[in-house]
């Protein structure tokens, strides 16, 4: 039996400043965009893995949750408690300072880390946490 990732979801709160971030700074291609009952999900994904997918959601998609749940879910979204992704990159370095050129807010600079990778973190403009990590050579 093969279990492999098909897809995961990230929640943003301005569809837009997402699709800047992870259209124009990551370099993901859209696959797909969608409105439903004043919402919108797209779908996002890197050219190279044509079979994964990352829906960019809403925070609370529910048209029908309580003011305080939209309140707490922009409080947890606002802290980058909501979700994380981890993004392989074949340079750590390069791909950090692609981001931080376009204006990605730095959470940890391109560090060598004790269990093989290095690696480097921002959040994106919705607050959600991103890392991009290339194995260290032996």
């Amino acid at each position: 039996m093969d279990i492999t990732l098909s897809t995961c979801f990230i929640a943003v709160d301005d569809h837009d400043k997402a699709l800047a971030f992870y259209r124009d700074v990551l370099g993901l291609e859209v696959r797909n965009d969608v409105g439903y009952e004043g919402m919108r999900w797209v779908t996002v994904g890197s050219p190279a893995q044509p079979d994964v997918n990352i829906v960019l959601e809403p925070p609370l998609a529910d048209p029908n949750a309580s003011e305080a749940d939209k309140q707490a879910m922009a409080e947890l979204m606002a802290k980058g408690m909501l979700r994380g992704v981890l993004f392989a990159t074949d340079d750590c370095d390069a791909t950090f300072e692609r981001i931080r050129a376009a204006g990605g807010e730095v959470l940890q600079e391109p560090t060598d880390q004790f269990f093989g990778v290095r690696d480097c973190a921002f959040r994106d403009p919705a607050g959600n946490l991103l890392r991009f990590n290339q194995p260290l050579k032996k």
